[in-house]
Formats: C-alpha cells, sequence, structure tokens
C-alpha cells in the first residue's frame, strides 16, 4: 500500500467509523429524546435531503476549482463544530434543523472525496474497492463495538460514542492527497450537461429504487428488531454482518467486474432486494435475519461498485465531482428521504407493511436496470 492509498482508506476508514455507530444508533437516540416514528422519519429524511440542495452546489465550485481536498476540509471543519449543537438540542424543531445543518455540511464530503479517490486511483494505478473496503471494515468493527458498549447502558450513550469519530473524520481530510482534476469550463452548470445525458439519467434511476429500498432498514432496522427481543449486541452484529459480506464483494470486486458489467451489478442489486426485503418483512427470527443479512453485499454492495464503474466510464474527469455529488444528492439523498419520509407512518401501523413495500420498490428497481443496461450497453457493457 503506498502513501496515496494509506491516506484514501484511512479517509473510509474514519468516516465508516461514524457511520457505523450513527447509522444503526442515531434513531434510538432520537427515540430516546421523546420523538415519535413519524419524527424520527422526517428529522432523518430532511438530513439526508440536505445532500439535494448543498450537493451538487458544492461539486459546481470543485469541478470549476479542480480542488477537492481544501473544500473537504472547510466544510469537515464547520460540520464538526455542528455536531457539538447536539448536546443542548432538544424537542422535534431543534433536532430536525441541527440535524439538517449539521448533514448538510458533512454529506458533500463523501461524493468530493469517491471524485478525489477515483482521480487518484488513474494516476496510481489502484483498485477503488481495495481502497472502499478498509470503510467497510471499519463499519464493521464500528457497529459491532458500539453495540457491545451501548448494551445495557442510557441511550444518551449514542451521541457520546460519535464525538471522537467526528474528530477523527476531520483529521483524515486534513490528510488526503491533494489530487487535482482538470478545472471544467467556466459558465457553463456541469448539473445541468449531466441531466441532458440520457444513459447518466438511468443510471440515477435504477440506482435511486435499489437504494432507497434500504429506508426501512436504515430508519426502523434497530428499533424493530429492538422490539422483537434482541440486544443491542445481536443488532450490532447484524449490521456488521451485512457489511463483512460488502467487504467480501468489494475485495473480489475486479474479479467480478471481469465476467459481469457494472450494469449487471446493479440489476444484481435489485434481484437481491426483493429477497432481502421479503425475508426482513415475514420474520424476526434471528436465523432469518443472519441470513437476509448477506445480501446486503448485493443490495448496497453491488449496487454502489456498479454505480462507481458506470460514472468512472460515462462521465469525463473535469465533471466527476459533479457526477458523484449529483448521484449522492438524487441516490442517497431525494430518493431515499423520500422513502424513509414514507416508511415512518407505514412503520407506525405496521412493521412487515414498511418492509414489504421496499421488496415492492426492488422490484422495480429489476425493471430500471434492464433499462439501464439496454441503455449504455454501447457504452459501459463489454
Amino acid at each position: 500500500m503506498n502513501r496515496a492509498t494509506f491516506r484514501l482508506s484511512f479517509f473510509y476508514a474514519a468516516f465508516f467509523v461514524f457511520s457505523g455507530i450513527h447509522l444503526p444508533f442515531w434513531p434510538v437516540w432520537l427515540a430516546s429524546k421523546n420523538i415519535q416514528p413519524e419524527e424520527i422519519s422526517a428529522i432523518l429524511a430532511a438530513g439526508i435531503g440536505a445532500k439535494i440542495i448543498v450537493n451538487p452546489i458544492v461539486a459546481q465550485i470543485a469541478d470549476r476549482s479542480g480542488d477537492r481536498r481544501r473544500i473537504m476540509l472547510i466544510l469537515m471543519a464547520a460540520a464538526t463544530i455542528g455536531f457539538f449543537l447536539f448536546f443542548v438540542s432538544n424537542g422535534f424543531w431543534q433536532l430536525l434543523l441541527v440535524n439538517f445543518i449539521f448533514l448538510a455540511l458533512l454529506t458533500p464530503v463523501m461524493p468530493l472525496g469517491e471524485s478525489l479517490t477515483v482521480l487518484t486511483a488513474r494516476i496510481e494505478k489502484f483498485d477503488y474497492g481495495r481502497v472502499r473496503l478498509w470503510g467497510s471494515i471499519a463499519f464493521i468493527v464500528s457497529a459491532f463495538g458500539g453495540g457491545i458498549l451501548l448494551d445495557g447502558r442510557h441511550d444518551d450513550m449514542v451521541l457520546w460514542l460519535l464525538t471522537p469519530t467526528v474528530l477523527m473524520a476531520l483529521g483524515s481530510v486534513a490528510f488526503l492527497p491533494d489530487t487535482r482534476a482538470p478545472a471544467a469550463p467556466q459558465g457553463r452548470l456541469a448539473a445541468l450537461d449531466l441531466l441532458r445525458d440520457r444513459g447518466f439519467l438511468m443510471i440515477l434511476l435504477a440506482c435511486t429504487l435499489v437504494q432507497s429500498g434500504h429506508a426501512a432498514y436504515y430508519a426502523f432496522g434497530t428499533l424493530h428488531w429492538r422490539a422483537a427481543g434482541h440486544s443491542e449486541s445481536v443488532i450490532g452484529a447484524l449490521w456488521a454482518e451485512g457489511v463483512i459480506a460488502e467487504i467480501i464483494l468489494f475485495a473480489v470486486g475486479p474479479l467480478i467486474l471481469k465476467h459481469l458489467s457494472p450494469g449487471k451489478l446493479v440489476l444484481l442489486a435489485a434481484a437481491a432486494g426483493v429477497v432481502r426485503w421479503t425475508i426482513t418483512a415475514a420474520t424476526t427470527a434471528l436465523p432469518l435475519l443472519a441470513a437476509a443479512q448477506l445480501l446486503h453485499a448485493f443490495t448496497f454492495g453491488a449496487a454502489h461498485l456498479g454505480a462507481i464503474h458506470l460514472i468512472a466510464r460515462h462521465i469525463q474527469p473535469s465533471l466527476s465531482a459533479s457526477a458523484q455529488s449529483l448521484y449522492s444528492a438524487t441516490v442517497m439523498g431525494l430518493g431515499l428521504s423520500l422513502a424513509i419520509l414514507a416508511t415512518g407512518p407505514i412503520f407506525d401501523r405496521s412493521p412487515l407493511m414498511a418492509f414489504a413495500a421496499m421488496a415492492i420498490l426492488s422490484v422495480a428497481a429489476l425493471g430500471a436496470s434492464l433499462a439501464l443496461i439496454r441503455a449504455l450497453k454501447p457504452a459501459s457493457n463489454p
């Protein structure tokens, strides 16, 4: 591992240590503040939806300057300050506002980091998946260890566990290589060029449907499984298991891509989503949940790997930050936030119905993935 890959691996590890606690246990902390399921879904959706507004603006600045690291560092420093506002916030409206501000500053950092990684990989000749998997490893350690540390303790502990991880993420950004991209032409809005590209639109549609299928899992999986009698340590292990499967997929990513096009990886993710969310809707029995969690390798990992390679092949480097940020804003922002917002009232009525809705989204993703493969066959498929 050379110096650049070490720095980028540390960046992914630091960010996913944070995510390993934040993603499974943030709804638990919100519930401890007497926030109801519909309010939790609104807070989570608004925070994720911040990407829609902020990410394209930040990406446009990055593409016009060719800079990545300096912009990431400014955003991460501001996000760190915003995080400490959670310690003095109470009630739905305060938490909604602070969560929105914090994630509006934090969420542009990762797509800029993805762009920086892909740019550096082209120069240094390393495989993206082998760097990205360190984030997945960190997520496992964090989710599993966080579950053990939180088991039997007050839910306020979630915020204290997150504090050092935010500081570590800030340090990791300062440590990144300063790889620059060619500056995009001035006076041209990159997002508009990308949104006129039918192939890119098909990437967004298929991946949005696949990733939106995770809405009930991200927002209410921990609360649902805890209500079924599973402990925090068991739940943390379930989250970690899913990411272990994802790591294996990233590790063998180059081999898979020799046999499957990126578009077919997205199709595989959609098919796995139908199976995974049907099982999760039908049961809370631990052996079946453990089996379903293995499919995270495909529902998230295959879809993400496919999307990264589709964008790298289909979009010119000078628009890479805008493409990654628009992908993040649409797929992990607009699509996921709307799905989470819709999931709250459904989950309040029936957890089974909420996860069944995710299976239906995955069926729609199958059709969109087939259309994506047809649309990009000449450019992207071997």
